[in-house]
């Protein structure tokens, strides 16, 4: 039997509103696809300071000079450009980092969330220019008008940062630092987890991950060399410890694919692949909370923390970016965090009267997807279904996530491997973030809890929505619908 109602034609739906989620998550991407290009140089500059200030492993005063530099003007500068590049291409890049320069020097801290929102700035006053001039520089005066645009308009902005947004963003950072300061001081922030693990499971953790927890880290390591925040909404302990109560007292579907979760979630730092199992049993997501407040605790008891954000957050990440005489501290709240969830979520899993965890699984699946489709049973000019007409000369199927580089890499690269492995080789299949699929994509597939974004995004486009990228009962019926094409 054919699931129609997972193939949605967003182009005959388009009068339904994007959910107030769908708009955070993305903001939330936004925020992510400033970040994620210049992962590297975070890396980079927590690697230097692991190694060099005067509490590193190898402490060089000279080497050493390179940190202070690198996180008050490399970074912020990197975050505005990539921001305004991504509203209006180079020109915004280099209105974003003109924009960032004057936030810099005009301020005391680091000025990441001021670079995160100088640089989409002024990508946007610099395009809406060029909106204003369109088809109206005459001609042989382009170049002097582009260059001169800039300069200009560059100039009011570096100076606006410098006297007034500058000052604004510092005093709301440091009214935000002293709020979650005064947890830590009191020994309440294991209570963010009751924010985190939701938010993880919802697709809105890099709303509080890349937008507060990482610049707070950044700047917390520049006065004591790590930060506690890294790991606040990274631990790859809660997922660890969820995903082996699951191979073990899951039902039939969970003990055949939970294993393989764990070796993808744990050591690749996709912790997407976690997420179906909680929505499939939403009750164990006060294991997740337990989990990560048991995290946190321990991280503080220890007063462990990481030198840069983990991306992904692997353990291999977190070992690697550890520093000297915090390795107890980090690999215990690790394993704490595991080992509490696990024994929560057992509990969880013994005590649920529903056994049938496949069937229920096959249930909570229909369920979510005719709560998304509309029209089931729509026909088009032609007499075929919706999704008979969704498979016809398919050419390029896109996989798409909130930062297109995680759980959509490893979508897209598995069912390649599936067509491939069916004789199909004439289909492109990649992975992109979600604003940034392809028009020419003839399908694209995201999970149930972004298909909100993504008709927002693409509203004319046929959306198959899922519950995991792997193993997935929508994307086995799509693999048999192109082979039943192709002969």
């Amino acid at each position: 039997m054919t699931n129609v109602a997972n193939v949605q034609d967003y182009g005959q739906s388009g009068d339904k509103k994007p959910s107030v989620r769908a708009k955070i998550q993305a903001m939330g991407g936004f925020l992510t696809n400033m970040v994620l290009p210049n992962i590297g140089a975070f890396i980079a500059w927590g690697i230097l300071t692991a190694l060099f200030i005067p509490t590193g492993w190898i402490p060089n005063e000279d080497l050493g000079q390179i940190v202070g530099p690198a996180i008050t003007y490399l970074l912020p500068l990197l975050l505005a450009y990539t921001g305004g590049r991504m509203i209006a291409g180079q020109r915004g890049a280099v209105m974003g980092a003109i924009g960032a320069i004057g936030l810099i020097v005009g301020s005391d801290i680091p000025m990441f969330l001021g670079a995160m929102i100088i640089g989409p700035l002024g990508g946007y006053a610099i395009k809406k220019f060029d909106q204003l001039i369109e088809n109206r520089i005459p001609a042989g005066f382009e170049m002097i008008v582009n260059n001169f645009s800039i300069g200009i308009l560059g100039f009011g902005l570096m100076i606006i940062s410098y006297l007034f947004i500058g000052p604004v963003i510092q005093s709301l950072n440091e009214a935000m630092t002293a709020a979650i300061q005064a947890l830590v001081s009191t020994g309440f922030l294991p209570l963010l987890s009751i924010v985190n693990e939701p938010a993880k499971v919802l697709f809105l953790n890099n709303v509080i991950d890349q937008g507060i927890y990482y610049p707070l880290g950044l700047q917390e390591t520049v006065e004591a060399g790590k930060s506690i925040f890294f790991t606040v909404a990274s631990n790859p302990g809660p997922g660890l410890g969820l995903l082996l109560a699951f191979t073990l007292f899951g039902g039939k579907i969970a003990r055949r694919t939970a294993p393989g979760a764990i070796v993808i979630h744990f050591l690749g730092g996709i912790h997407e692949l976690y997420f179906p199992y909680v929505l499939m049993k939403p009750l164990t997501i006060i294991g997740m909370i337990a989990g990560g407040m048991s995290g946190i605790a321990v991280f503080s008891f220890f007063d462990a923390g990481l030198v840069a954000g983990p991306s992904p957050g692997s353990i291999f990440a977190y070992l690697a970016l550890t520093p000297r005489g915090n390795f107890l501290g980090i690999i215990s709240g690790v394993l704490v965090a595991a080992a509490v969830t696990f024994a929560v979520t057992s509990v969880i899993l013994k005590l649920d009267k529903n056994k049938d965890e496949e069937a229920d699984f096959s249930s909570s699946l229909a369920k979510s997807q005719s709560m998304k489709a509309e029209g089931k049973q729509l026909m088009n000019f032609s007499g075929e279904t919706a999704e008979a007409a969704a498979t016809k000369n398919v050419s390029k199927i896109s996989f798409a996530c909130d930062a297109g580089a995680g759980s959509s890499a490893l979508g897209a690269t598995t069912f390649r491997k599936k067509l491939q492995k069916k004789g199909i080789t004439d289909i492109e299949v990649k992975h992109y973030r979600i604003e940034d699929v392809p028009e020419h994509s003839d399908i694209i597939v995201v999970h149930k809890n972004l298909s909100d974004r993504a008709r927002m995004a693409h509203e004319d486009k046929r959306i198959i929505t899922i519950e995991s990228y792997l193993n997935d009962p929508s994307l086995d019926e799509l693999l048999d619908q192109l082979e039943q094409e192709k002969k």
